[in-house]
């Protein structure tokens, strides 16, 4: 139970900018990564949601993909959840083609799945991945939940099954998927939480870190969280705490 997640850290869900003609910008996220890394962001996390990944075409989708590695030397993750299976399966293939770290995938959206048609979905995406992959769950927008039980049984059956994100608006969630996970299964098993305000009861209850949007704007007290963290300081860990509540409120 001592090995710890290879992707311990924050994570930033990067926004993709646009020009003025309507096309992806690489030269404006370039400048925003460079941002995000000099802020101390540790993972960068590409096509999340607030990265608007289902307003993009699969032609935009792959540029990126071929274009973000050169922009950063952090850890990064590209989200390839798709309508279709081919198309998520050819974004995969070129994430390892371009050296990506690792691949995240939520359920089908649209169509509501039960828990045996998401371990069905999640062996079957898996078997044909040939790398890393993490789990997002956001019920709110997919219409089912990952639940603990289900994590768990896929973390002890796929290797390559690294991590989930949990966009899940409960403290209970987050611990009772930490349980299930990290404390019975895999204890190198990442979990995150998808709010940022959630981070520091993250780590406390033996989590990996958060994913979160507003790292987009205030960068630094979420890596200035994780530096206090590491350092023990509780006073300094209250005031990032208090921060952080009040820009998410906004």
């Amino acid at each position: 139970m001592s090995e710890k997640s290879a992707f311990i850290s924050v994570w930033c869900p990067s926004v993709t900018p646009f020009n003025a003609q309507g096309a992806v910008d690489i030269d404006a996220l370039g400048r925003h990564f460079s941002r995000l890394n000099d802020a101390g962001i540790d993972t960068l996390l590409v096509m999340g949601s607030i990265g608007e990944f289902a307003s993009l075409t699969q032609q935009e989708r792959l540029q990126l993909i071929k274009e973000v590695r050169p922009l950063s030397s952090l850890k990064m993750v590209v989200n390839v959840l798709a309508t279709c299976i081919p198309d998520m399966l050819e974004l995969a293939e070129a994430a390892w083609k371009n050296d990506i770290d690792a691949v995240m995938v939520l359920p089908p959206y649209y169509y509501g799945q039960t828990q045996h048609q998401l371990m069905h979905y999640f062996e079957a995406f898996d078997a044909q991945l040939g790398g890393k992959g993490f789990a997002y769950n956001f019920p709110a927008r997919t219409g089912c939940d990952l639940t603990p039980a289900l994590i768990a049984a896929l973390a002890a059956k796929l290797p390559n099954f690294v991590g989930i994100k949990v966009t899940v608006d409960g403290l209970s969630h987050n611990r009772a998927m930490l349980e299930e996970t990290r404390i019975k299964v895999r204890s190198d098993f990442t979990v995150l939480s998808g709010y940022g305000e959630y981070l520091l009861p993250n780590l406390l209850a033996g989590g990996a870190g958060v994913i979160s949007g507003l790292n987009n704007i205030v960068t630094e007290y979420f890596a200035q969280m994780m530096t206090t963290w590491r350092a023990g300081n509780l006073p300094e860990l209250m005031r990032l705490q208090q921060q952080i509540g009040r820009l998410t409120a906004i």
